[in-house]
């Protein structure tokens, strides 16, 4: 049951009467106008935020997070509607601000860090620009002034070699610099409040741990933290006081290490239960979530190849990519593993590992300089692709994000039908049957097969990504990040409909993620890779517990837990 928002007429922050937030939020409501119709998205509410202090707003996609920190930096949207009993800048009404005042403001006083720098920065532009151009608009400084600003800048979020960075585009910059030249821009004014809306998602570990150090580091210079994130640890790392969204509303409010260690609210204590890791593994993350159940398929046994060894299996695997200057890449350097039927092999690292390369050689969407892979005991990777059809469907893939591997002009039934092509599912009935059967073991009812994918949630959608996989009786999935972008409570979802579908089919999974809790949670044994290799190889506990190389305690070290 839902917390009344009444409990929040007094502020968050306890504030001594002699001081002035820099940020007073009193009873903001935000809806959205169409045709006529208000949708409320957030209802009433309220919190302070004092100097060098961290509010974080938490909650699953869709509860107002987002929406509620759009409002605060005056970028709710064309037909938002906002409301609010107080809504004061250093005590100033933004709530009257034209759109000429929130200029004046935002990025001078208020900065704004998004989360997808490769969409939020302009890929034609060169990134010291982009940063110099927040600049100019404010009237700072002299264009060489400005130059050595973005230089200082650049440095100060720790990004190497800042000259030539600058003159980079956003697609030439890894993930991890693009969020530091995005935080780099959102702090050129030396704003006093940042607001930061999910800043590491989908940064491997090693990323996250410097984008978060720069956070705290701003937090020590007096700099206040607006923090939107689904990511608890990250969360537990950097704030002060927590709210806790679930429909619009805030339904737990508090200090930040009160609230993650002895939450009072239903939804908190799920939230926290749902983060996976070494002391999930075995367990579900989402036990009390009321879904369809995964049906039982009706053709388990069916069609299967079977094969005593490992069902995937790969040897001195080697990969070399040449740049356009013509230099040489190593991607992938004498990687070997051994996947075993029923089981889960965990591959993690950080961006640039190889860890993805590796996937693409295993299903034979790459071809390795050297090495080789066995599908199921037979040859796949040094055959030819017309000899490899009759094994294609045995292996199959779940990206990161299904949205952009769907023809958005499908229906769900129409890409499951797609999927059924070349299957033993060869009348139009038992295409049906098969289509109907796959939406039940994912979990879906009926109704989504006539949703066209950007009608779905990103849980529904990465369903969907899942039943397709299922579509020819695969005996081997490969995950690629395949849960790395959803939040955390749909996350637990996936995972635990995976495990289901595992126990019932008896498939294996290759499962790759710059997310150590996942890995811990799902992996029976794990491999961590650095610059293309594999450099320790083990159970989860020995990996995560027992680190023995440097590498591999240095990704340890740097995971951000709730006991932060």
């Amino acid at each position: 049951m839902t917390a009344s928002v009444t409990t929040l007429t007094a502020p968050v922050i306890v504030q001594t009467p002699d001081v002035r937030p820099r940020l007073r939020v009193r009873g903001l409501s935000v809806g959205f106008l169409r045709d006529g119709h208000r949708t409320d998205v957030v209802k009433n509410v309220s919190f302070d935020l004092e100097a060098g202090q961290c509010v974080a707003i938490v909650g699953e996609s869709g509860s107002g997070k987002s929406v509620t920190a759009r409002s605060i930096v005056g970028l709710a949207g064309q037909n938002a509607v906002v409301e609010a009993a107080e809504l004061l800048l250093d005590g100033e009404d933004v709530t009257a601000f034209t759109p000429r005042r929130w200029r004046e403001v935002r990025g001078r006083r208020i900065g704004f860090i998004l989360q997808d720098a490769l969409v939020s920065l302009d890929p034609l532009r060169p990134v010291g620009r982009e940063i110099a151009e927040a600049l100019r608009l404010h009237g700072w400084g002299t264009r060489a002034s400005r130059r050595q600003r973005v230089l200082d800048l650049l440095t100060a979020v720790g990004v190497p070699s800042p000259e030539r960075r600058a003159r980079q585009r956003p697609g030439e910059l890894s993930g991890g610099l693009r969020q530091r030249a995005l935080i780099a821009s959102a702090i050129a004014l030396d704003p006093e409040i940042v607001v930061a809306d999910e800043p590491t998602t989908a940064l491997d570990v090693s990323v996250q741990a410097q984008v978060l150090a720069q956070l705290e580091q701003m937090k020590r210079r007096g700099v206040s933290l607006i923090l939107i994130s689904h990511d608890l640890s990250v969360v537990a790392h950097l704030a002060d006081h927590i709210l806790v969204m679930k429909g619009g509303e805030v339904v737990e409010h508090g200090r930040a290490h009160e609230l993650l260690h002895y939450p009072r609210h239903e939804y908190t204590r799920r939230l926290i239960a749902a983060v996976p890791g070494g002391h999930t593994r075995d367990t579900r993350l989402a036990p009390d979530i009321d879904l369809p159940l995964p049906a039982a398929p009706e053709h388990q046994h069916r069609d299967v190849i079977e094969h005593d060894g490992p069902v995937l299996e790969a040897s001195g695997l080697v990969k070399r990519y040449t740049s356009p200057d013509g230099s040489t890449q190593l991607a992938v350097d004498d990687v070997s593993f051994a996947l075993e039927k029923g089981q889960t092999l965990g591959i993690v690292g950080e961006s640039g590992s190889g860890k993805s390369t590796t996937a693409r050689i295993a299903l034979a969407l790459e071809t390795a300089d050297a090495g080789t892979v066995t599908l199921l005991g037979r040859p796949w990777s040094a055959i030819p692709e017309q000899a490899r059809r009759t094994l294609r469907r045995r292996i199959a893939v779940v990206y990161q994000d299904p949205l952009s591997s769907f023809d958005p002009r499908w229906t769900t039934e129409r890409i499951l039908l797609d999927a059924l092509d070349g299957t033993e599912y060869s009348t139009a009935a038992q295409q049906r049957s098969r289509v109907r059967e796959l939406i039940g073991q994912v979990g879906l009812s009926e109704a989504v097969l006539n949703r066209f994918p950007l009608r779905m949630s990103g849980g529904q959608r990465q369903r969907v990504a899942i039943a397709r996989a299922l579509a020819g009786s695969p005996q081997v999935i490969v995950l690629d990040e395949a849960v790395s972008a959803l939040d955390v409570s749909v996350q637990a979802q996936i995972l635990d409909l995976l495990v289901d579908l595992q126990d019932r089919l008896g498939v294996s999974y290759l499962f790759i993620s710059h997310d150590l809790g996942v890995i811990s949670h799902m992996s029976d044994q794990v491999l961590v890779m650095k610059d293309g290799a594999v450099v320790e190889r083990g159970t989860p506990d020995d990996i995560f517990l027992r680190p023995q190389h440097p590498y591999t305690r240095q990704l340890v070290s740097a995971l951000p837990t709730l006991d932060d």
